[in-house]
Protein backbone atom coordinates (compact mmCIF):
# COMPACT_ATOMS: atom_id res chain seq x y z
CA UNK A 1 0.00 0.00 0.00
CA UNK A 2 1.57 3.35 -1.01
CA UNK A 3 0.06 6.08 0.86
CA UNK A 4 0.39 8.47 -1.80
CA UNK A 5 -1.92 7.12 -4.03
CA UNK A 6 -4.66 7.04 -0.76
CA UNK A 7 -4.21 10.79 -0.75
CA UNK A 8 -4.72 11.39 -4.04
CA UNK A 9 -8.12 9.73 -4.25
CA UNK A 10 -9.04 11.90 -0.98
CA UNK A 11 -7.99 14.50 -2.75
CA UNK A 12 -10.02 14.12 -5.54
CA UNK A 13 -13.08 13.34 -3.18
CA UNK A 14 -12.18 16.48 -1.57
CA UNK A 15 -12.28 18.17 -5.38
CA UNK A 16 -15.40 16.10 -5.87
CA UNK A 17 -17.25 17.95 -2.73
CA UNK A 18 -15.67 21.40 -3.00
CA UNK A 19 -16.43 22.05 -6.80
CA UNK A 20 -20.17 20.46 -6.67
CA UNK A 21 -18.83 18.11 -9.30
CA UNK A 22 -20.72 14.99 -7.23
CA UNK A 23 -20.72 13.21 -4.11
CA UNK A 24 -17.24 13.07 -1.89
CA UNK A 25 -15.85 10.02 -3.43
CA UNK A 26 -12.84 9.72 -4.90
CA UNK A 27 -10.68 7.12 -6.71
CA UNK A 28 -7.13 6.04 -8.18
CA UNK A 29 -5.84 2.52 -10.11
CA UNK A 30 -2.35 1.61 -10.17
CA UNK A 31 -0.71 -0.43 -12.25
CA UNK A 32 3.44 -0.78 -11.31
CA UNK A 33 3.57 1.81 -9.43
CA UNK A 34 2.14 4.17 -11.81
CA UNK A 35 -1.63 6.15 -11.84
CA UNK A 36 -3.14 5.21 -14.59
CA UNK A 37 -6.72 6.18 -13.85
CA UNK A 38 -8.61 8.73 -11.78
CA UNK A 39 -11.75 9.92 -11.20
CA UNK A 40 -14.52 11.08 -8.76
CA UNK A 41 -18.03 10.91 -7.88
CA UNK A 42 -20.15 12.71 -10.92
CA UNK A 43 -23.73 11.28 -10.33
CA UNK A 44 -25.39 14.36 -10.07
CA UNK A 45 -23.12 16.41 -13.05
CA UNK A 46 -23.92 13.42 -15.07
CA UNK A 47 -27.42 12.83 -14.14
CA UNK A 48 -25.77 9.20 -14.06
CA UNK A 49 -26.74 6.76 -10.53
CA UNK A 50 -23.67 5.14 -12.10
CA UNK A 51 -21.03 7.30 -11.79
CA UNK A 52 -19.47 6.43 -8.42
CA UNK A 53 -15.81 7.12 -8.29
CA UNK A 54 -14.76 3.56 -8.73
CA UNK A 55 -16.97 2.86 -12.04
CA UNK A 56 -15.75 6.08 -13.18
CA UNK A 57 -12.66 5.37 -12.19
CA UNK A 58 -12.52 1.62 -13.75
CA UNK A 59 -14.00 2.40 -16.84
CA UNK A 60 -10.76 4.69 -17.64
CA UNK A 61 -8.32 2.35 -16.45
CA UNK A 62 -10.35 -0.19 -18.68
CA UNK A 63 -9.77 1.91 -21.42
CA UNK A 64 -6.18 2.62 -20.72
CA UNK A 65 -5.30 -0.99 -20.85
CA UNK A 66 -7.52 -2.12 -23.64
CA UNK A 67 -8.68 -4.80 -21.44
CA UNK A 68 -11.82 -5.45 -19.51
CA UNK A 69 -10.01 -6.13 -16.57
CA UNK A 70 -7.66 -4.70 -14.16
CA UNK A 71 -5.47 -7.72 -13.66
CA UNK A 72 -2.31 -6.92 -11.82
CA UNK A 73 -3.61 -3.56 -10.92
CA UNK A 74 -4.62 -1.82 -7.33
CA UNK A 75 -7.83 0.42 -6.20
CA UNK A 76 -7.19 3.29 -3.95
CA UNK A 77 -10.39 4.38 -2.83
CA UNK A 78 -11.75 7.14 -0.23
CA UNK A 79 -14.14 5.03 1.46
CA UNK A 80 -15.67 1.22 1.11
CA UNK A 81 -17.59 0.74 -1.97
CA UNK A 82 -21.05 0.80 -1.92
CA UNK A 83 -22.22 -2.79 -3.29
CA UNK A 84 -22.83 -1.65 -7.28
CA UNK A 85 -19.15 -0.72 -6.80
CA UNK A 86 -17.96 -3.86 -5.06
CA UNK A 87 -19.83 -5.63 -7.96
CA UNK A 88 -17.68 -4.25 -10.65
CA UNK A 89 -14.25 -4.26 -8.68
CA UNK A 90 -14.89 -8.16 -8.26
CA UNK A 91 -15.89 -8.09 -12.37
CA UNK A 92 -12.81 -6.15 -13.19
CA UNK A 93 -10.84 -8.61 -10.82
CA UNK A 94 -8.14 -5.99 -9.00
CA UNK A 95 -5.07 -7.29 -7.29
CA UNK A 96 -5.86 -5.06 -3.71
CA UNK A 97 -8.53 -2.66 -2.87
CA UNK A 98 -7.58 -0.35 -0.70
CA UNK A 99 -9.75 2.41 1.08
CA UNK A 100 -10.22 4.67 3.70
CA UNK A 101 -13.45 6.05 5.44
CA UNK A 102 -15.93 2.87 6.11
CA UNK A 103 -19.49 2.75 4.93
CA UNK A 104 -20.80 3.91 8.22
CA UNK A 105 -18.70 7.11 8.07
CA UNK A 106 -20.47 7.16 4.68
CA UNK A 107 -24.05 6.37 5.80
CA UNK A 108 -23.30 9.57 8.54
CA UNK A 109 -22.84 12.00 6.05
CA UNK A 110 -26.36 10.95 4.33
CA UNK A 111 -24.87 8.01 1.83
CA UNK A 112 -26.20 5.03 3.55
CA UNK A 113 -25.90 2.08 1.28
CA UNK A 114 -26.89 -0.49 3.99
CA UNK A 115 -30.80 -0.85 2.87
CA UNK A 116 -29.26 -1.99 -0.29
CA UNK A 117 -26.96 -4.67 1.52
CA UNK A 118 -29.96 -5.79 3.02
CA UNK A 119 -32.13 -5.96 0.22
CA UNK A 120 -29.15 -8.39 -1.51
CA UNK A 121 -30.54 -10.86 1.26
CA UNK A 122 -33.89 -10.91 0.82
CA UNK A 123 -35.74 -13.05 -1.98
CA UNK A 124 -37.24 -10.87 -4.97
CA UNK A 125 -41.15 -10.88 -3.88
CA UNK A 126 -39.78 -8.83 -0.47
CA UNK A 127 -37.42 -6.35 -1.70
CA UNK A 128 -38.69 -2.97 -1.97
CA UNK A 129 -38.62 -2.89 -5.51
CA UNK A 130 -39.87 -6.10 -6.98
CA UNK A 131 -38.36 -8.40 -9.36
CA UNK A 132 -40.78 -10.47 -11.64
CA UNK A 133 -39.40 -12.94 -13.41
CA UNK A 134 -40.95 -13.14 -17.25
CA UNK A 135 -39.81 -16.24 -18.40
CA UNK A 136 -39.18 -17.05 -22.16
CA UNK A 137 -37.11 -19.52 -23.65
CA UNK A 138 -35.87 -17.43 -26.09
CA UNK A 139 -33.69 -15.39 -23.59
CA UNK A 140 -32.69 -19.28 -22.48
CA UNK A 141 -31.94 -20.39 -25.70
CA UNK A 142 -28.92 -17.09 -26.09
CA UNK A 143 -27.29 -18.79 -23.24
CA UNK A 144 -27.48 -22.26 -24.73
CA UNK A 145 -26.13 -20.94 -28.28
CA UNK A 146 -23.23 -18.88 -25.85
CA UNK A 147 -22.29 -22.03 -24.68
CA UNK A 148 -21.88 -23.30 -28.33
CA UNK A 149 -20.27 -20.42 -29.42
CA UNK A 150 -16.42 -21.14 -30.35
CA UNK A 151 -15.30 -17.68 -31.44
CA UNK A 152 -16.45 -16.15 -27.92
CA UNK A 153 -13.97 -13.97 -25.59
CA UNK A 154 -15.01 -15.31 -22.11
CA UNK A 155 -14.93 -12.78 -19.22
Amino acid sequence: MDSKFMQRAIELARYSMETNKGGPFGCVIVKDGAVIAEGYNRVTTENDPTAHAEIVTIRKACNTLKDFQLTGCDIYTSCEPCPMCLGAIYWARPENVYYSATREDAAGAGFDDDFIYRQLNMTHNHQTIPFIRVPNDEAVNIFKAWKKKGNKVSY
